[in-house]
C-alpha cells in the first residue's frame, strides 16, 4: 500500500495500473481435483513464462477469484466431492468476471457436457489426455482474448466523461470544493438538488476520485424499480438447489452504491437497507446465510425528505443514517456564468460521440441563454445543445436565430416592461423601469457579482452601485454579493 501511495503521489498512477494489468495478463488460475493434472499444466505454462495459481476444489477457486481476478481460468468440468461442479463455477465466473476467458478440461465421456459449457460462455475446451501443443495454442488465444477485452474496457472507461465537472463560477467552485473534502473518506454523502442539476455526476466524481475508484459504481434507480421487485433487485434471491442470484448490493461490494431518488424507496425496503448500513451484511430473498459486503453509500433526492418524514413515507432513522455529509447540488440558475463553458463541453461531446458539427456559441446567443429560466437545469441545457447541433445548418457560430423558440421569450419581466406596461408610463418612469429590470437580469446572470455586471454593462462599479441605489434595487440578496 505504501508503494501504491508513493506511485500515485508522483503522478505515476497509470504506470502502476499498467504494470498491475500486465501481471494479470500472465496470471492463470488452474482448477482440477487431480493434483497431478493441475501440477502438470502448471509446469508447462510456467515454462512458457506464465504465472499460475492452483486449486483443487470449488471453494478454493472462488476464494482465489475473489482475491485476485486472473487473466485466464482453466477449469476441470468434474470436481469430485464438491457441491459445485465446473459448470456451476463457469456460470458464476461469467456472471461476476465476464472479462475472464474460461477454458474447460473434459474427459472422453464429457464431450457433450463440454459443448454445453461452450454455450454457457466457455472460451474453449481441452480433451483429456491433452496434447501439450494443443494446450498452448488454446491458452495463447484465450490470453489474447483476455488482453483485448481488458484493453477495450480501459478505453471505454477513459473515453466516458462520466465524472467530468465543468464550471468556473464561484458557486461551482465552492460545490466542487465540498465534493473534494469527502472523496478520500468513506462517509455517507447525501446529495440534494433539483431534477437534472447533476447529482449523479457529483456521485460519480466522488467515486472516481476516491480510493474505491477501481471498484464498482452501482446505481439504484429507486423511482424506476417496481416496489414488488425492489428487494430482489437489491438483495438477490436464493433459488434453492441452483446458484443464487446476486443483487445490486453484492455487485457493489468493495465500491460505491448510489441510491438515486431515495425518497421513492418502499418503506419496507427502507427498514432492511437501514440494517445493511448498520451491519454491512444482509440475507438474499429466501436465503438463510448472511452475505457480507463492504460498501460506501451515496444517496440523492430532489424531494423534501423532512416533509416525507412528516407524511410517514420515509423513515427518519434512515434519513439520519444517510445524511452524514449533506451536499446541495446548485441549480443552473445559480451558476448562469457557467453556461458558455457547459455549452462548449456538450458540443464537443456530441461532436465526438455522434459526429455532429462542432460549433461555437456567439456572444449574443450566450447572453440570451444566461438570461433565460432553466427549470430542467443542466439536463435541459444538454438537450438544447444537442437539438441546436442536429437542427442547425452547421455553419458558423450558434446565433440567437439558431436557438429554440422558447428560449427567446423566457425573461418575462423584461419582456412585459418592454412591451405593454411601459407604454402607459411617462418617459422617465419607463426608462427607470427598463433600467431596473435590465440590471436585475444582468445581476442574476452573473450570480450577484457586481464587478462582472459592471464590466458587461459598461459602467464603473461605483457608478453601478449608485444607479442601483437610485433605482431602489436593494432588496435582492444576490445584488449584495462582492466578488473581487
Amino acid at each position: 500500500d505504501g508503494i501504491r501511495d508513493l506511485v500515485r503521489s508522483r503522478g505515476l498512477g497509470d504506470v502502476y495500473k499498467r504494470q498491475t494489468w500486465r501481471r494479470t495478463m500472465k496470471d492463470i488460475l488452474i482448477v482440477d481435483d487431480e493434483r497431478d493434472i493441475r501440477e502438470l499444466i502448471s509446469e508447462i505454462l510456467i515454462d512458457e513464462g506464465y504465472q499460475t495459481r492452483l486449486c483443487g476444489s470449488a471453494d478454493e477457486c472462488l476464494q482465489e477469484l475473489k482475491k485476485s481476478v486472473p487473466g485466464l481460468l482453466i477449469l476441470d468440468i468434474w470436481l469430485k466431492d464438491n457441491e459445485m461442479d465446473g459448470i456451476d463455477i463457469l456460470v458464476k465466473a461469467k456472471r461476476e468476471f465476464p472479462q475472464v476467458p474460461v477454458v474447460i478440461i473434459s474427459g472422453h465421456g464429457n464431450i457433450e457436457i463440454a459443448v454445453a459449457a461452450i454455450k454457457q460462455g466457455a472460451y474453449d475446451f481441452i480433451e483429456k489426455p491433452f496434447n501439450i501443443e494443443q494446450l498452448l495454442v488454446v491458452v495463447r488465444r484465450a490470453m489474447e482474448t483476455s488482453r483485448l477485452r481488458q484493453e477495450n474496457f480501459e478505453l471505454k472507461r477513459k473515453d466516458t466523461p462520466l465524472s467530468v465537472m465543468v464550471g468556473e463560477s464561484n458557486v461551482f467552485k465552492n460545490f466542487v470544493a465540498n465534493l473534494d473534502k469527502v472523496t478520500k473518506t468513506n462517509g455517507r454523502v447525501f446529495l440534494t438538488g433539483g431534477s437534472g442539476s447533476g447529482k449523479e455526476m457529483a456521485a460519480r466524481y466522488i467515486h472516481a476520485n476516491s480510493e474505491r475508484a477501481s471498484k464498482p459504481f452501482i446505481i439504484v434507480n429507486c423511482a424506476s424499480i417496481a416496489p414488488e421487485r425492489m428487494e430482489d433487485v437489491l438483495f438477490g434471491r436464493d433459488a434453492g438447489n441452483s446458484l443464487p442470484t446476486d443483487g445490486l448490493l453484492s455487485q457493489a461490494d468493495g465500491g460505491v452504491i448510489y441510491f438515486d431518488e431515495i425518497a421513492d424507496m418502499p418503506l419496507v425496503t427502507q427498514s432492511k437497507i437501514l440494517r445493511v448500513l448498520v451491519d454491512q451484511k444482509f440475507q438474499r430473498v429466501n436465503g438463510k446465510s448472511e452475505v457480507k459486503v463492504d460498501l460506501r453509500v451515496i444517496s440523492s433526492t430532489s424531494q423534501d425528505l423532512r416533509e416525507a418524514i412528516k407524511q410517514k413515507s420515509f423513515r427518519e432513522e434512515l434519513y439520519h443514517r444517510l445524511n452524514v455529509v449533506p451536499i446541495n447540488v446548485p441549480s443552473l440558475s445559480q451558476r448562469l456564468e457557467d453556461i458558455p463553458l457547459l455549452f462548449e463541453h456538450f458540443a464537443k461531446t456530441f461532436h465526438e460521440t455522434q459526429g455532429l458539427n462542432l460549433r461555437q456559441l456567439s456572444l449574443e446567443a450566450s447572453t440570451m441563454l444566461q438570461t433565460m429560466a432553466w427549470p430542467g437545469n443542466i439536463r435541459q441545457l444538454k438537450n438544447m445543445v444537442e437539438r441546436v447541433l442536429i437542427l442547425g445548418d452547421g455553419q458558423g457560430d450558434v446565433s440567437i436565430e439558431d436557438l429554440p423558440s422558447e428560449t427567446k421569450s423566457t425573461n418575462e419581466n423584461l419582456n412585459n416592461v418592454a412591451s405593454g406596461t411601459i407604454a402607459t408610463m411617462p418617459l422617465r418612469e419607463a426608462r427607470e423601469a427598463f433600467e431596473r429590470e435590465y440590471l436585475i437580469t444582468q445581476i442574476n446572470r452573473f450570480n450577484g457579482n457586481i464587478s462582472k455586471t459592471a464590466k458587461f454593462v459598461g459602467m464603473e462599479r461605483s457608478a453601478l452601485h449608485r444607479k442601483l441605489k437610485s433605482l431602489g434595487v436593494v432588496s435582492i440578496s444576490r445584488t449584495q454579493k462582492e466578488d473581487d
